[in-house]
């Protein structure tokens, strides 16, 4: 029980905690044109929010898994490596979701099969580095300490993933072009 109310106190949190991904006007209203899209604004948010949620995700990690001195000592190292791999897959991420955002109105379907694969591509490289850094973290500490940490690391993806989404257009604002 007590650990159901960390994870959901991190969960909101990090809602708290994530930058809007998007220009807005003080009402909140997204300010675009109908055909415009706004890829400064995009860039930036998805920089500032990365670089927000990396400042602040050792701190949840920190709070919700509770390491001892010893614990914590043989994670970090091992998570600062897994961050780093991580983070070029995420990279990689970004450049569809942003490449995504100047195309919604006019893409094509090559545009949408392209990047479609990019996308399947980062998730098979996220998949199997998680699949390498288990056994890492697990070589210095026991399983189920490496299954609550990518419990938790999901859980902190779901919440960002959901900040992203909602900064992309609308699915019903795109239109197909042959």
């Amino acid at each position: 029980m007590i650990r159901t109310s960390v994870l959901l106190a991190i969960s909101f949190a990090l809602l708290a905690i994530s930058p809007i991904c998007l220009a807005q006007d003080q009402t909140g209203e997204l300010q675009l044109q109908p055909g415009q899209v706004k890829t400064a604004s995009i860039d930036s948010a998805i920089e500032v929010a990365r670089a927000d949620i990396r400042a602040d995700k050792n701190a949840l990690i920190s709070a919700g898994m509770n390491f001892s001195e010893k614990d914590g000592a043989a994670f970090w190292p091992v998570y600062r490596k897994y961050e780093y791999e991580r983070s070029n897959i995420e990279d990689l991420r970004a450049s569809v979701i942003k490449e995504y955002a100047e195309k919604y109105l006019s893409m094509t379907d090559a545009d949408a099969k392209a990047m479609s694969d990019r996308m399947f591509d980062c998730d098979a490289r996220e998949t199997d580095l998680k699949r390498k850094y288990f056994k890492e973290f697990n070589k210095v500490l026991p399983a189920i300490t490496v299954a609550k940490f990518f419990q938790l690391e999901h859980r902190i993806d779901l919440l960002i993933g959901m900040k992203v989404e909602s900064s992309l257009p609308q699915l019903t604002d795109s239109q197909h072009v042959d």
